[in-house]
C-alpha cells in the first residue's frame, strides 16, 4: 500500500490481525464504514492460521483475500513465529514499526491486550502498541531507512466477547448502514472454513445488535482507546449512550 497524505480524510487506517478472520470479527463493520466513506484501510495479518482446527494455510489465506476485498481493504501477510507461536520480542515490534513508517496512518487497530483469549491476540496487542512508539521515535537503527511517523491514536477491538476491556471506556461507532452491515457480513462469510464448527458470523451480528441497542441504534461495534481522546469542543461530544 502506498503511503498517503495524513489529512482526516484521506490518511488510512492500518489494521493488525493475528490471523486471518480477526480482523474482520472484531472490526468488520468499523472499517466497512471508514472505506465506503472514502478512507483507505490496509490490513497487516500476522500468520496463516496453520495450527488452526479448519481450514488450510492456502485456504484461509485466499479467504482473507476475498474478505479484505468485500470491505474494501488491501491485505499483505507477515511471518513472525507462526500461528500460536506468537512471543513478545522487540525484533517484531520493529517489523510492526517498518510497515507503520511505510503506510502512514491515521489510526491503527489492534486486538485487545486482555489475556483471556487466543494468546497470539494479546501478545499481538502489546506488540502493535511498542510498534506504534518506535515509528516515531528518530534514531532507532533498524528504522532509519524510513522517515518517523507518529500515529494519532490506536484503538484495540475485540474479537471475542471474552476480549472485551472491562477497564477502559469503549468508543461506539454506529455500524448500521445496511450498505455496511452486507459489506461486513460478506467478509466474514468469506472465512467459510471457520464456520464449520461455530457460527461465528451469527455471533458477531449478535453482539454488534447488542451494542447497538444499548445505545440506541441498529447495530454497533467497540473499539478501546489506548489514550485519552482529545477534542476540539464540546459539539464533537454531543451524544453518549445514556439517555437522559
Amino acid at each position: 500500500m502506498k503511503p498517503s497524505s495524513n489529512s482526516p480524510t484521506s490518511a488510512p487506517l492500518l489494521v493488525f490481525g493475528a490471523h486471518p478472520d480477526d480482523i474482520e470479527f472484531g472490526a468488520g463493520g468499523i472499517i466497512a464504514r471508514e472505506t465506503q466513506a472514502g478512507r483507505p484501510a490496509h490490513f497487516v495479518v500476522c500468520s496463516r492460521g496453520e495450527s488452526g482446527t479448519n481450514g488450510t494455510p492456502a485456504q484461509r489465506s485466499r479467504e482473507a483475500e476475498a474478505a479484505a476485498k468485500a470491505l474494501g481493504a488491501t491485505l499483505q501477510f507477515i511471518e513472525l513465529d507462526g500461528d500460536s507461536h506468537l512471543e513478545l520480542r522487540n525484533a517484531h515490534a520493529l517489523v510492526l514499526a517498518t510497515i507503520i513508517r511505510t503506510v502512514r496512518p491515521a489510526m491503527v487497530l489492534a486486538p485487545t491486550t486482555v489475556p483471556n483469549q487466543h494468546p497470539d491476540h494479546w501478545r499481538l496487542g502489546h506488540l502493535v502498541r511498542d510498534a506504534t512508539r518506535l515509528a516515531r521515535y528518530g534514531n532507532v537503527a533498524e528504522l532509519k531507512q524510513q522517515t518517523p511517523h507518529a500515529v494519532g491514536q490506536l484503538f484495540f477491538y475485540a474479537a471475542s466477547p471474552s476480549a472485551e476491556p472491562t477497564d477502559i471506556t469503549a468508543v461506539v461507532i454506529d455500524i448500521s448502514p445496511p450498505a455496511v452491515m452486507a459489506a461486513w457480513k460478506a467478509s466474514m462469510e468469506a472465512h467459510a472454513s471457520q464456520l464449520r464448527t461455530r457460527n461465528y458470523v451469527e455471533l458477531q451480528l449478535t453482539r454488534a445488535r447488542m451494542h447497538g441497542l444499548n445505545v440506541g441504534v441498529a447495530h454497533a461495534q467497540l473499539l478501546y482507546p489506548n489514550d485519552p481522546l482529545v477534542f476540539h469542543s464540546l459539539a464533537d461530544l454531543s451524544r453518549g449512550t445514556r439517555r437522559f
